[in-house]
């Protein structure tokens, strides 16, 4: 799968923009805050409906507009799609495929699958558990349209569920309609559960070989998915925290309240690893992820690298570099200097500047 086209008009600092990508390699490089990465948003909002920074659709609209229009092209197994993404202040935005709109954003789901990989990965080792969630989601999400539609369900049933907490505070009668809510909880709470358990597992048989590699054969690397809840079933929490989730006003247990741990040699570097381990284990984590999807959808999936590379040091942007050679990769950085002297081939160049996108090669 590759992206052909991207156009944007009145999408953050661009009033209209017309890119054609290559199916390998491109570049685009530009001082800092002038576009570079609100092209790899836009790209990856094209393919999943959401910003990788968590920003609402009125915020991506062009200051002073009232819409934003994006338009996508990408090719899967020889046939062309466009995606056609409407931004819009004051209602929900509108989505179509091959000028078709679609009733619900999960239906487009699977049709682009992308990695994006920024500076703020690099950390996810090292901060709290609400971004390792965030990254099993997110993903699952794009391979899954189950799961995506258990997880809203599930993120409906706490919300839900927290409002009647607050309630039953002022109207104790209230308390009888809390099983209707627990059921929905553990429900959709078991399926989350166990979907994200059987993703470690497939990341561990990944992850190993390639961190062993990444660390010159000296660290190996092992995931494990730590649960709020213990060994007892999801059922048996909610019954258990009841009385709890009823005095505090909120669910305590849950996937919601879920981690994943990262350990060296049976070290936990999330407390104990140096910056150093953290980094390169988060490495290792996305180039899994690469390689997890590549042997999922049995295609490869489209890279979008955010100004990574001047985070490594030469022998892990080597590594990097090393192994998506392969891959339509779109990387963003400040100047061309990583690239010199490395014998990674760079299809298309582009140079961005005050909302500007001009080709060089």
């Amino acid at each position: 799968m590759i992206i052909k086209s991207l156009k944007l008009k009145n999408y953050r600092n661009y009033e209209l923009l017309n890119m054609a990508f290559d199916s390998r390699t491109n570049i685009l490089y530009g001082d800092n805050a002038q576009g570079k990465t609100n092209i790899l948003e836009a790209l990856y909002l094209s393919g999943t409906t959401k910003s990788h920074r968590g920003t609402k659709d009125r915020d991506m609209i062009r200051f002073g507009e009232e819409e934003s229009h994006i338009e996508t092209i990408v090719e899967k197994n020889g046939v062309d799609f466009q995606i056609d993404m409407h931004l819009k202040k004051n209602s929900p935005k509108g989505i179509a495929v091959n000028k078709i709109p679609i009733r619900k954003a999960s239906e487009l789901f699977g049709l682009i699958h992308f990695v994006f990989f920024s500076p703020e990965d690099l950390n996810i080792i090292k901060e709290g558990p609400a971004g390792r969630r965030r990254f099993v989601d997110l993903e699952l999400s794009q391979l899954d349209r189950v799961y995506l539609n258990n997880l809203a369900n599930y993120n409906r049933a706490v919300n839900q569920r927290n409002s009647l907490l607050k309630e039953i505070a002022y109207q104790e009668h209230l308390i009888d309609t809390l099983d209707i809510w627990d059921m929905q909880l553990v429900e959709y709470g078991t399926k989350v559960i166990e979907a994200r358990k059987r993703f470690i597992e497939q990341v561990n048989d990944i992850i190993s070989d390639i961190h062993y590699k990444l660390t010159g054969g000296k660290e190996t690397l092992v995931l494990s998915y730590e649960s709020s809840i213990g060994d007892m079933s999801f059922e048996e929490a909610v019954k258990k925290n009841r009385n709890r989730d009823i005095k505090f006003k909120s669910t305590s247990a849950g996937p919601h309240r879920d981690d994943v741990c990262f350990r060296t040699d049976g070290i936990d570097i999330r407390k104990f690893g140096s910056q150093g381990q953290q980094r390169t284990a988060a490495l290792s984590l996305k180039l899994s992820e690469i390689e997890l999807v590549r042997m999922l959808i049995k295609d490869t999936p489209i890279l979008l690298l955010d100004d990574v590379l001047s985070e490594l040091d030469k022998h892990r942007q080597n590594y990097l570099l090393d192994s998506i050679h392969d891959i339509q990769t779109v990387i963003t950085c400040t100047g061309l200097d990583e690239f010199v002297n490395h014998r990674f081939s760079i299809n298309k160049i582009f140079h961005v500047e005050h909302g500007t996108v001009a080709k060089e090669n």
